[in-house]
């Protein structure tokens, strides 16, 4: 009889750890996950990734109402905010999935070890007080807000993007510390239900690491919207009084301060990964400066039998990337061949137009050599026309002699769908000549994409 416990024991049931866990055990393996929340699936399912589209999409239908948009199609309506019921149908997204996980495990028979993990040994952890050994043991514990040095946290005036998600009112003047993708987005839903929102990135741009053609359009079209953003700025303080918040700003190359007067902030200046208490030193291992775990290519650590994927782990902190992670590497401890292309992880920011990209940037395909570019505005696409959402383009980047597709970047309603073809393309290697020459349906929005393919040789047919 074998020593061991487990086949496999997952630390983490977020979307790496709970996928690690369910594909291990389709492949035969006797795996337990251990979560220390109440409910299964991580800071995605809980507080982060699905409220947050519940919010966005319920806010955007708000806004349509309320600002006149769907009177121009002849729908009149008279528009109220039932805030609590808004909230109220987050909650019942968020209950419904993170049961489902759940329902997910008992089918796979996944046991489920409730308290917060750490390690005892190579092979052993300790659960709310109880010992466990397995053969291979996967560290997915994911990552949590990073902290502003100096900036308390209340979730009540100062908020992360959890407080931020309960607001159980319309904050006047909302403060979003940080211009990347969790910044933008709730900014965007308290924006559309009422609030001004000014934005602080201490970059010269939004969404730091995307195309420099994309960030300079999401600004334009967030301004438009009517956010304030406050660029090439550092904040040097957050000061409460009473039911408020006084933010010091000044510029990020020097220069006088200024203070802006808010009734709620949001910090969302990024994520650090979790490792703090799984006293990985009694495992043999330690952390790079980013706080992250080293991994070689098949997520294996520096001490055999312990596997690391996710946020913890270098590369983009995104659950889709999580995901294909946790398939892979229990494919790899059944003694498959587990792999996820990492140049091929598409990134999406879930805002009005979405904003989405795959693959380099043109910044970075430029300096590996010499590129093709192929742009297609979404005005001169029938069906986003037809929809009344004109904003945005389509940008496709290709080898200049391969023409292989090196990296496609969209702004559009449904960027986020989009996407897929062109994450779906380089997967297969293609070049912008294939998806030119595929056949797609009209209208719709993808045909964008086979236009801006297209106008890498110069030859787009809508413009």
């Amino acid at each position: 009889m074998s020593d061991y416990d487990f086949d496999v024991i997952v630390i983490g049931a977020g979307p790496g750890g709970y996928v690690a866990a369910i594909r291990a055990a389709q492949l035969g393996l006797k795996t337990a996950c251990v979560e220390s929340r109440e409910t299964l699936g991580g800071t995605c399912l809980n507080v982060g990734c699905i409220p947050s589209k519940a919010m966005l999409h319920a806010s955007e239908f708000y806004d349509k109402a309320a600002n006149g948009e769907l009177a121009k199609m002849g729908i009149k309506t008279t528009v109220e905010l039932d805030l609590d019921t808004m909230q109220g149908q987050r909650k019942d997204a968020v209950k419904g999935l993170t049961g489902g996980i759940e329902y997910l495990f008992k089918k796979n028979k996944v046991e489920w070890l409730k308290g917060h993990g750490a390690f005892t040994g190579k092979d052993t952890i300790d659960v709310a007080g109880k010992s466990y050994r397995a053969k291979n043991i996967v560290i997915a514990t994911g990552s949590s807000v990073t902290p502003l040095p100096g900036v308390e946290i209340d979730e009540k005036i100062v908020v992360s993007s959890t407080g931020a998600l309960e607001f159980t009112k319309v904050p006047k003047h909302l403060v979003v510390i940080g211009g990347g993708v969790i910044g933008l987005e709730l900014g965007s839903v308290w924006k559309r239900l009422g609030a001004k929102v000014t934005v602080v990135e201490f970059l010269d741009a939004l969404l730091p690491g995307m195309d420099g053609e994309i960030r300079k359009e999401a600004a334009k079209l967030f301004k438009k919207q009517g956010m304030e953003l406050k660029l090439g700025t550092k904040v040097t303080g957050v000061t409460i009084n009473g039911g408020n918040a006084t933010v010091t700003v000044e510029p990020a190359a020097g220069g006088a301060a200024e203070t802006l007067e808010a009734d709620a902030v949001l910090v969302s200046i990024g994520r650090r990964p979790n490792t703090d208490g799984l006293a990985l030193e009694r495992a043999g291992l330690t952390v790079n400066k980013r706080g992250q775990i080293e991994i070689g290519h098949d997520f294996d650590t520096a001490t055999p039998g312990i596997w690391a994927i996710g946020d913890v782990v270098p590369g983009p902190m995104l659950a889709h990337k999580a995901e294909d992670e946790g398939i892979a590497v229990a494919e790899n401890i059944a003694g498959l061949t587990g792999i996820v292309n990492h140049d091929v992880i598409p990134g999406v920011v879930y805002t009005m137009p979405e904003i989405a990209g795959v693959g380099l940037t043109e910044e970075q395909a430029k300096e590996r050599g010499e590129v093709k570019v192929g742009k297609f505005p979404m005005m001169a696409n029938s069906r986003a026309k037809t929809n009344h959402e004109p904003d945005g383009f389509v940008k496709v980047i290709a080898d200049a002699k391969t023409d292989k597709v090196l990296g496609v970047h969209i702004i559009a309603s449904v960027a986020g769908t989009m996407i897929a073809q062109a994450a779906q393309a380089m997967e297969f290697g293609a070049t912008s000549e294939d998806i030119a020459y595929t056949c797609h349906a009209h209208p719709t929005h993808s045909e964008a994409i086979k236009e801006a393919a297209m106008a890498v040789t110069g030859k787009p047919i809508h413009i």
